[in-house]
């Protein structure tokens, strides 16, 4: 394919990709100069491709609103890079809807993908594996993500029906500050306006979310995934634990992270920075205790159970079992 004609197609992509497009933008990203840029898009509107001139300080091109291209044709590399994505989200269980929408998305694209290509890519997915698989979870309804996600982006009021963990449901007015996709799982974080305090939802137990009129600002502070993280480690949940752990934040960190428990120092340290080895209060909420012992074991720091007493009786009975075996011939 002529260079030109390569340029003209990879300008209908950026335009079909949405937005305006400055002139400036057009030229860096293909190449060229500013009165190429025009030269091609001629060529495309001589095509009946509807570009449309924007002008004022945010000038420059668009597709004509509504236009709808050809068929969608996507390159060896696009093509691969669509289904690999599809396929990764499946198993990190971050679908929406039902799975079928993407297995039968998978399905359409390797028909039309050459031989060798489609074989690599099986080969590819034979050798791949996971080091966690997609739980059965509910998934989140696609028209509530979209709603929701729109909501996010102009600041504006949504209705949406919820049901707890509990089964309880209600009706509740969002300002939703954003979306978190967080450990196989969707979540939408934002102020309840009804008791006006912060919450986080997840994305799966919204049935149904309506825009309302109005619009509200966001608040200055922590973004989307640092309030989700903040919220998880704060929860109410059955036991309470507080432990000093002597070393560097980094250290705690790679096994204790911010969606499972919270720190803060216990006792001052002359230097300053994340990598000073010092005593830390570190505090979380657990359902249970079993998993923790070998979490505090693979630290390898020294420690102090302040609460639950069962948690220090798990860590010495885990202690006592560990001495039994190297004892053993």
């Amino acid at each position: 394919m002529p260079r030109p004609t390569g340029r003209v197609l990879t300008l209908l992509e950026l335009l079909q990709s949405g937005g305006t497009r400055t002139v400036a933008e057009l030229a860096d990203r293909l190449g060229v100069d500013g009165r190429t840029v025009r030269r091609y898009v001629d060529q495309l509107i001589d095509l009946d491709v509807p570009v449309e001139s924007v002008r004022g300080r945010y000038g420059g091109y668009r597709l004509a609103p509504g236009y709808r291209l050809p068929p969608l044709m996507l390159s060896d590399d696009e093509a691969l890079a669509v289904l690999l994505g599809l396929v990764a989200g499946r198993r990190a269980g971050l679908t929406t809807t039902q799975r079928t929408a993407s297995e039968t998305a998978s399905a359409k694209i390797r028909r039309v993908l050459p031989r060798h290509i489609a074989r690599r890519l099986d080969s590819l997915l034979e050798s791949l594996a996971f080091t966690e698989q997609p739980d059965d979870s509910d998934t989140p309804d696609a028209g509530v993500l979209l709603t929701i996600a729109d909501a996010v982006r102009h600041r504006r009021p949504v209705s949406i029906r919820y049901t707890d963990r509990d089964g309880r449901r209600s009706e509740r007015t969002l300002h939703a500050y954003g979306i978190v996709a967080h450990a196989g799982r969707w979540y939408v974080t934002g102020r309840d306006a009804g008791i006006g305090e912060d919450r986080t939802f997840r994305l799966d137990r919204i049935a149904d979310a309506r825009t309302l009129p109005g619009a509200f600002e966001a608040p200055a502070g922590p973004d989307p995934a640092h309030r989700l993280l903040s919220a998880f480690s704060t929860a109410e949940y059955r036991h309470e634990v507080t432990l000093r752990i002597h070393g560097t934040v980094e250290q705690i960190r790679a096994h204790l992270p911010a969606g499972i428990a919270s720190l803060e120092e216990h006792e001052p340290a002359a230097g300053r920075g994340r990598a000073t080895e010092r005593w830390l209060r570190v505090e979380l909420r657990a359902e249970r205790l079993d998993w923790l012992p070998p979490v505090l074991a693979s630290l390898d720091r020294p420690f102090v159970v302040e609460r639950p007493d069962e948690l220090r009786d798990l860590v010495t009975a885990l202690a006592d079992r560990l001495a039994s075996y190297a004892r053993r011939a």
